[in-house]
């Protein structure tokens, strides 16, 4: 099913009341300096007690305001609303005592209809429009006039006035537009994501309906092998060379069956040890001896460096079969012989995977654990997407860096916390 795309209102308004109270502060820094200075600079005189006062009233509600923004996670549109209609009632109340709508601090009404249209629902956006053309309305017939002497100096700095608060709409909307747009855009490339990530796990949710099935059909055929191996390394016939392949080839069989007989437990399980906790290092150590047994010619170095002592976790199949994979890649890679280097920081565990092979190409990089790729030379196939899948799950992620004097090294992260019983 597709991931539904809200229309009908912006996404994240809680990010929009925090833009809200921010933007209000600055708008009370310059409610503060048209009291303060334009008796001082324009020799106008002003009421300096009713403006403090609305001044006071709007600083509590945005110091009230900023203590509930940190309490709230989301915020609902009504509530975003409100917001804005006390920004409308203080900058109108703050106007009837300056002129009323000849003052032509009016404009900066216009921005809040702006940052509603932005912000709020359709039907929110159109009622705050309607109470600013409202308040602008009242505020034309009723207001307190102010007292300037020379009527040719006020339609100078009535003019200026415009101007100045025309630049300050043309400022406030822009930055609050553009700040809402890059935050749809970010929502946007994350419901992107989470589209590839759903397609990405129903491919492997294929690949693990598919590997139920094979286990299934090959039980047969790898029984009968295991049957003929046993009787060609009893063979007294043979070679003491020849016999010891043949007893290599049954255990190798017998590993098979193993793996194929654990595929029915461990599909669909996230953790399928069945809750069994062990110390990190000894966990990576386990997985580093059970791939050296179906691939013993090729070496495997291992460093664990997990602290004294190691921190717990549950070991995990999923995650187990990923380290696999990539160590498996890097054996393709690099026959001659693989380094598997594990540490803890930052409340995570990291697990590198280093090969002296021909190195991933740039290119390939991107595609990495995203598709599968053509495996037959580098190794970088179904096995890559698996564990990118598992990784992922779990929080963590799996990054692929060129190594120093050739080759690559596959750093894999995993959050801790994720990983604790």
């Amino acid at each position: 099913m597709p991931l539904p795309i809200p229309t009908d209102r912006p996404p994240r308004p809680a990010e929009a009341l925090r833009r809200l109270i921010s933007l209000r502060w600055l708008s009370l820094g310059g409610m503060l300096i048209t009291i303060v200075a334009v008796p001082w600079l324009l020799d106008i005189p002003l009421p300096g007690r009713p403006l403090l006062d609305i001044w006071v009233a709007l600083a509590l509600f945005n110091g009230a305001s900023v203590l509930r923004a940190r309490r709230l996670n989301e915020v609902r549109g009504v509530e975003l609303f409100l917001q804005l209609v006390v920004d409308l009632l203080g900058w109108s109340a703050f106007l009837y005592f300056t002129g009323g709508a000849t003052n032509p601090l009016i404009s900066l009404l216009l921005p809040l209809v702006a940052i509603g249209a932005a912000s709020l629902a359709a039907h929110w956006a159109w009622l705050l429009a309607l109470l600013a053309v409202a308040a602008y309305s009242i505020l034309w017939e009723f207001n307190e006039q102010l007292d300037i002497y020379d009527s040719g100096l006020a339609v100078h700095w009535h003019l200026a006035g415009m101007w100045l608060t025309f630049s300050l709409s043309a400022g406030v909307i822009v930055w609050y537009v553009v700040r809402m747009t890059a935050a749809i855009r970010s929502r946007d490339q994350a419901l992107a994501e989470a589209r590839e990530s759903r397609l990405r796990n129903e491919r492997i949710v294929a690949l693990g309906n598919l590997a139920a099935g094979a286990a299934h059909e090959l039980g047969t055929p790898l029984g009968t092998m295991a049957i003929l191996a046993g009787e060609l390394a009893r063979n007294p016939q043979l070679d003491d060379d020849t016999r010891a392949d043949a007893e290599l080839l049954r255990e190798q069989i017998a590993h098979c069956k193993t793996i194929l007989g654990g595929l029915t437990l461990r599909a669909g399980s996230l953790r399928a040890e069945g809750g069994e906790t062990m110390p990190a290092d000894a966990w990576l150590r386990g997985i580093a001896e059970r791939w050296r047994r179906l691939r013993p010619h090729v070496p495997l170095a291992v460093r664990c460096d997990c602290g004294q002592p190691a921190p717990a976790l549950i070991a995990d199949a999923t995650l187990e079969q990923a380290i696999h994979n990539l160590i498996n890649n890097a054996a393709d890679a690099c026959p001659a012989g693989v380094e598997c280097e594990a540490a803890v920081a930052d409340e995570a565990l990291i697990v590198r995977v280093l090969d002296r092979g021909p190195g991933m190409p740039a290119e390939r990089q991107p595609q990495a654990g995203r598709q599968a790729l053509d495996s037959r030379s580098e190794g970088l196939g179904i096995g890559l997407l698996l564990a990118f899948g598992a990784v992922e799950r779990c929080g963590g992620h799996i990054v692929f860096t060129p190594r120093d004097g050739g080759g690559t090294v596959a750093t894999l992260t995993l959050p801790l916390p994720a990983l604790r019983p």
